[in-house]
């Protein structure tokens, strides 16, 4: 059991309460999400902005609440475990926190500022021909007077149709290293030569092709140090899989308690279908697993939070898989056990499925994180 604090117990309660009411039903969801076709719903990400959670790690100074890593969990852990469509939440959260290290301070005001008041952002990496090898990336930024144009191809980018801005990771220099010579640059919604197409997935719009032609951006545009991208990326790699780990865990414990009830309730033969052993033990193994991630990925969250600079490729990593294999396992059984209604579009174990699985693609695969664990020891 993880040992909260009475103000961090009262914060899980208030959110979870807040899910029950705002998108506790599958009517309420399905208005917030024309029928489950979105999965961010700006319309509930705006009220959970009034109450001050979007900028739950944004400084106090710019208008955030300024708590740890351990309150940024309890809030993803619970709004996913709650259903609440705020699926742009995860990448406005990674993307937030290296502009709080790393930007300037005006840039840092208009988008922190921002973030706290309910805005969504994205960070684009990912290349058709640089996935996990991000340091592959080839789309350009060539340096002009008075700022930088930038043309190439990225994809898989989260969030980009609705977010208020890009941060884009682009090639600035070939010289060294491929892990040297990447830029961040901060990249507004509109901004001229940008085009966005939506990639149609099992999981509805989340996803998008970014094309850049030509796109001006000044150089107070540039996050951080030029040709510095790749080591700003590795600083953020905490709280990126913290975050993943978390919204997970989540859906892990709410594919459980709707399994849980649907075997209490279901008979067969005259009796609870989770009576049967089989079924009985394979409740218990999972609820075994999703306690055994809670106190991992709070682990991780409370290290991250007792020194913030320290670097925890390995706890972090194992954060990220365990959260994500525990809630691809669970929901694909909770599918068996609930036999055809799992299949129903009726009931939400399809969709939490879909979801679960392609967690353990993004954020850097599942494979990549055991090949940094493995690394960790030596190997």
């Amino acid at each position: 059991m993880v040992n909260f604090t009475d103000e961090q117990r009262a914060f899980a309660q208030a959110v979870a309460d807040f899910c029950a009411r705002e998108s506790g039903s599958r009517e309420q969801r399905d208005a917030l999400t024309d029928n489950g076709r979105e999965l961010h719903s700006q319309e509930l990400y705006s009220k959970m902005a009034k109450l001050g959670w979007t900028g739950i790690l944004v400084p106090e100074e710019y208008g955030g609440a300024g708590a740890g890593n351990v309150e940024m969990c309890i809030l993803l852990e619970e709004a996913m475990r709650g259903n609440a469509p705020i699926g742009g939440i995860g990448p406005t959260l990674i993307t937030a926190a290296a502009y709080a290290k790393f930007a300037d301070e005006q840039l840092k005001k208009e988008v922190l500022t921002g973030v706290a008041d309910g805005d969504s952002l994205a960070i684009s990496m990912s290349e058709p021909e640089a996935g996990s090898d991000v340091a592959a990336l080839t789309c350009r930024a060539e340096k002009v007077d008075g700022g930088w144009v930038i043309n190439g191809q990225k994809t898989w980018c989260s969030n980009a149709h609705f977010a208020k801005s890009i941060l884009l990771i682009a090639r600035t220099s070939r010289s060294g290293s491929k892990h040297e010579g990447l830029t961040q640059f901060h990249i507004p919604a509109g901004t001229e030569g940008l085009e966005i197409k939506g990639i149609d997935t099992l999981g509805g719009r989340e996803v998008n092709d970014l094309y850049f032609t030509d796109v001006r951006v000044p150089d107070s545009a540039v996050v951080g140090k030029v040709d510095n991208g790749w080591n700003q990326l590795m600083a953020g790699l905490n709280t990126e899989r913290l975050i993943l780990a978390a919204m997970q865990l989540g859906v892990a414990e709410r594919s459980f308690s709707d399994t849980l009830a649907f075997v209490s309730e279901r008979k067969q033969f005259g009796r609870p279908v989770g009576s049967f052993q089989a079924l009985r033990h394979r409740i218990a193994d999972h609820a075994t697993e999703i306690e055994a991630t809670k106190l991992l990925v709070y682990s991780v969250a409370e290290q991250s939070d007792a020194d913030p600079t320290r670097l925890l490729p390995r706890e972090a990593s194992m954060a990220k898989l365990k959260a994500t294999e525990t809630s691809k396992k669970m929901t694909i059984d909770a599918m068996q056990m609930m036999g055809g209604y799992g299949y129903a579009t009726e009931f939400d174990a399809e969709r939490l499925m879909r979801g679960a699985i392609i967690s353990t693609v993004y954020g850097g695969t599942n494979e990549i994180q055991r090949d940094i664990i493995g690394k960790t020891y030596g190997l």
